[in-house]
């Protein structure tokens, strides 16, 4: 079975029998945070009941946490949940959707019979969303944009991203906004929409607790929109009991691991530039990344698999739409795993010599 996604630790483990050094899924190096562990923990031994379909007290905490009306906030399996959902309730015709970016979007277009119209970055601007993007948002019903993207690791520019929710509110398109990464970012609030959420009701942000929290395993992510139909009509869509009790739980106590996050954050800050840097003198071309991955170009073509044989995943990008082979993308993880990242691929390099 051919995986779109990196994490596939279970797939190397039963090839070789020991565990990578996975590079390939950009959480937050530290891991889990103890206190998010311990609630799950002390949840597990209410799990006879049924969770609160409506997630209540964890919105209640999202909303505080956010300072919006716990109203705006749906939760799901994940953010990928809310994507399909949505999807498969609005069915929308015409969809707009970066090249390169997050395969779920058109996924999950595609699966409910919606045309899906890519629209490219290129790579002599770095891969940046310009300005010929809003004559695109013409006749589209809904319009995906992750910032910071992904792969690509790149923000939209902050007056662009206000011009493209513009054109939407203009034409009718609901813009849906990826900020699963944004926590990572030098300034999160600089490039979130989230203040426009009260005048914005053709907006949907999406968001989890997925990378931020290094919470993949718990499945755990949430949108928010003012548009109370809206929400409605996702919350519908999906099944009664989405969020588990144990999911809710580790939620709720992650909103309270600031110390955490910002320990996360400077980690990030300063191995990011650590990894560009070391990446740039292996002879990678354009390392780049805002957030906690690096996207880069390597002359070696079937550099993940070599990286493989050293015992470290990485994700080969090449089945992006906009994308080819010669395209990586690795996690910002602690020193001492960045190191040895950058030591593998070195002799990874040297199997062409």
């Amino acid at each position: 079975m051919a995986l779109i996604h990196g994490g596939d630790i279970e797939g190397f483990v039963r090839e070789y029998g020991r565990k990578p050094l996975d590079f390939s899924a950009n959480c937050n190096p530290l891991g889990i945070p103890e206190g998010v562990a311990e609630a799950i923990a002390r949840a597990a031994r209410s799990a006879d009941a049924y969770p609160d379909p409506l997630c209540r007290a964890l919105r209640e905490a999202l909303g505080a946490s956010l300072s919006l009306p716990p109203e705006y906030i749906l939760c799901g399996n994940g953010a990928a949940d809310i994507i399909f959902r949505l999807a498969a309730d609005l069915k929308p015709r015409r969809a707009v959707v970066t090249a390169p970016t997050f395969a779920e979007y058109a996924l999950a277009l595609k699966t409910a019979g919606c045309e899906v119209i890519h629209h490219p970055l290129r790579p002599e601007t770095g891969f940046e969303v310009e300005e010929d993007i809003l004559a695109a948002l013409s006749g589209a019903d809904v319009a995906f944009i992750c910032n910071p993207n992904n792969p690509t690791g790149k923000t939209v520019r902050p007056r662009l991203m206000d011009e493209i929710l513009r054109a939407c509110d203009a034409h009718g398109t609901l813009l849906v906004v990826d900020e699963c990464f944004n926590g990572f970012l030098d300034d999160p609030a600089a490039h979130s929409l989230k203040n426009r959420l009260k005048d914005s009701p053709n907006l949907l942000i999406l968001d989890a607790f997925t990378k931020l929290y290094g919470m993949a395993g718990v499945r755990l992510g949430y949108c928010l929109s003012s548009n109370a139909a809206l929400l409605e009509k996702l919350r519908a869509a999906g099944q009664p009991w989405a969020v588990s009790s144990l999911a809710q739980a580790a939620g709720i106590a992650a909103l309270k691991e600031t110390q955490y996050v910002q320990r996360a954050r400077a980690l990030i800050r300063e191995e990011r530039a650590y990894l560009i840097g070391a990446l740039k003198e292996a002879g990678m071309t354009a390392p780049y990344g805002e957030a906690n991955y690096i996207f880069f170009k390597s002359h070696v073509t079937d550099l993940a698999a070599r990286m493989r044989r050293e015992g470290v995943l990485i994700r080969d990008c090449g089945n992006y739409v906009g994308l080819g082979a010669g395209y990586y993308r690795v996690a910002v993880r602690t020193r001492e795993e960045n190191e040895a990242m950058i030591k593998a691929l070195h002799r990874a390099l040297a199997e062409s010599v």
